[in-house]
């Protein structure tokens, strides 16, 4: 294949522009913002998953709580209704003698009850304090990442505004080579990681940085300008200095 040597020169200068572009892309695929960024949504998301547990396990005891304080109430309510029995005086002594026993047995029940009915709900203050605390941290983190994606906006500006100029550049180099060396190129830096021509210096082909033997590099010498020369280890283009 034949080439002019200003194209040959002009395709360099695309490979040039293609590694910035792809300099770019690897730059903004790695912006400390972006780390940054995913970082505290996993944070804040382990947080609100923590809150939310929280919540559930605080409406199950809550449940729990309605629960005691149902049965505290019930014992009231008998223990209101014997008392009223003794008040009266209605019934026989050996009724109203078991109607005082039964006022310590519901006592006693109802202090066991109470004394449940304060555990639980210190364990409610204690998962809504739990809840606070994690609500609180939760919303200092929503802050965090408000600010985390204006500074990931601003920086991924700056590549964009980059990567236009370069992308710029890059048309106008391409724009007045042969099509058939474009298409070349095209197809070797899809095939090769983006590697489509490199610079010949002495006897190294800097796509590859790989040493092309004597022979090869004393046939290249006795090809005329025009002719397009391939590196033998990578098959990149090879521009002569």
């Amino acid at each position: 294949m034949k080439a002019s040597y200003n194209d040959q020169r002009a395709i360099l200068e695309v490979q040039l522009l293609d590694d910035q572009l792809a300099s770019l892309v690897k730059r903004e695929a790695g912006m400390p913002e972006t780390v940054a960024l995913n970082s505290t949504v996993i944070k804040r998301n382990n947080v609100r998953d923590l809150r939310i547990a929280a919540e559930t396990e605080r409406a199950d005891v809550k449940r729990e709580l309605a629960r005691a304080e149902g049965d505290v109430e019930q014992i009231v309510t008998r223990i209101q209704r014997d008392e009223a029995r003794l008040n009266s005086g209605t019934g026989t002594p050996k009724e109203l003698e078991q109607t005082q026993h039964e006022l310590v047995t519901l006592g006693l029940r109802r202090a066991e009850l109470e004394e449940a009915e304060l555990t639980i709900m210190v364990q409610v203050e204690g998962i809504t304090a739990r809840i606070n605390e994690l609500t609180a941290e939760e919303e200092k983190l929503a802050v965090e990442i408000a600010d985390l994606e204006i500074k990931r906006e601003n920086a991924l500006t700056v590549i964009i505004d980059e990567r236009n100029i370069v992308a710029g550049k890059r048309e106008s180099a391409a724009a007045p080579i042969a099509q058939e060396l474009k298409d070349l190129y095209a197809k070797l830096a899809a095939d090769n990681n983006g590697n489509g021509a490199a610079l010949l210096v002495g006897n190294e082909c800097k796509g590859c940085h790989l040493t092309i033997n004597t022979t090869e590099v004393a046939r290249i010498a006795t090809l005329p300008a025009e002719e397009v020369v391939r590196c033998e280890q990578c098959r990149c283009i090879l521009v002569r200095g």
